[in-house]
């Protein structure tokens, strides 16, 4: 039995197909709408979280307390996903 390995290599470039700037266009502009919203989304929660805790409304202070710590979780994966996906595809290449 003859085994054949081939070698393969990947080197993504957003310019090697047709529209891959509209697509960098397309997403850069998702992730500033989407930091756009997790900061509304942030100050919501805070003023839920105020109202909340002044006027002695536990679920209304929990429901803000959760709102802001998940909207800034959310602030902190769209900033970190280009690094992260960088770093597992770097560590892909490893192997």
């Amino acid at each position: 039995m003859l085994t054949v390995l081939w070698n393969v290599s990947l080197q993504p470039n957003v310019s090697d197909l047709p529209g891959g700037a509209v697509l960098q266009q397309l997403t850069n502009g998702l992730g500033g709408w989407a930091l756009v919203l997790a900061l509304v989304g942030l100050l919501i929660g805070a003023a839920l979280w105020a109202l909340g805790a002044h006027s002695q409304n536990y679920q209304q202070s929990y429901t803000g307390r959760r709102a802001v710590l998940v909207c800034a979780a959310a602030a902190l994966v769209i900033g970190a996903a280009p690094a992260l996906v960088n770093f597992f595809f770097h560590a892909g290449q490893g192997f």
